[in-house]
């Protein structure tokens, strides 16, 4: 069963950008066409990430905090707790239960916190070499799993594995997909276990996560109402 989120805020688009000023920029030209907006690991290596944010809710948009936070519990939790004030939405934490569970205790009322299972960037092979000798699918399944008993919110998993998700987890779970294309991508890129928007959706997945796609669009405004349609049409 479909949560209760409002169909315009399923898409967050990736504000995958070198600075803020460009990131103003990108806000203001996508207008009411994107409403949730996920800031990055890039963007917090910059002057200005909480000056933006602040700027952005002001504009009633909501954020995805994806700093993906890994260090020892209390570190994490500390971290967690300080955001929590801030506004974001959802945070992105990394690593074992003891990690998960100190997120989870610190999130406040309104902050949510997503488990990273395996990256949408990681196949088979480089599962190998980290040395996870399970299947992709399990692994995603197992650390969703520990996720909901340690208390977070939900994970951020490709859609290739929210059917198994959904399958054998609380339907209550939040599911953020990422490396979404608008349509069958074959190229070559960093992003090797994508699916389509309707293929996301259909699996279960409650928020997709955009970037390329609008970012690099002639006109990203356009690119992103084209995807809000293709959501739409799905519920």
């Amino acid at each position: 069963m479909a949560k209760k989120i409002d169909n315009r805020e399923r898409l967050i688009f990736a504000m995958d950008v070198p600075d803020c000023n460009q990131a103003k920029q990108l806000v203001e030209t996508l207008d009411d066409s994107v409403v949730f907006f996920k800031l990055g690991l890039e963007l917090m290596m910059t002057d200005g990430y909480f000056d933006l944010m602040d700027w952005m809710l002001k504009r009633n948009k909501k954020i995805f905090a994806d700093l993906k936070f890994f260090d020892i519990p209390a570190t994490v939790g500390a971290a967690v707790n300080r955001l929590q004030n801030r506004g974001a939405s959802f945070v992105t934490v990394h690593g074992n239960q003891a990690i998960m569970e100190a997120a989870a205790k610190n999130k406040g009322k309104h902050l949510k916190v997503l488990a990273v299972t395996a990256l949408t960037s990681l196949d088979r092979g480089d599962l190998d070499d980290m040395g996870f000798a399970c299947d992709v699918g399990d692994l995603v399944l197992s650390r969703a799993k520990r996720a909901l008993e340690a208390g977070c919110d939900g994970v951020v998993s490709s859609g290739l594995e929210v059917p198994q998700l959904r399958k054998n987890i609380d339907s209550q779970l939040l599911v953020v997909t990422p490396g979404i294309r608008p349509v069958d991508n074959k190229e070559s890129e960093d992003q090797k276990r994508v699916v389509t928007v309707k293929k996301a959706f259909k699996n279960g997945a409650d928020y997709i996560v955009v970037g390329r796609p609008i970012r690099d669009a002639g006109n990203p405004r356009n690119a992103a109402e084209e995807i809000q349609s293709s959501i739409s049409e799905c519920f």
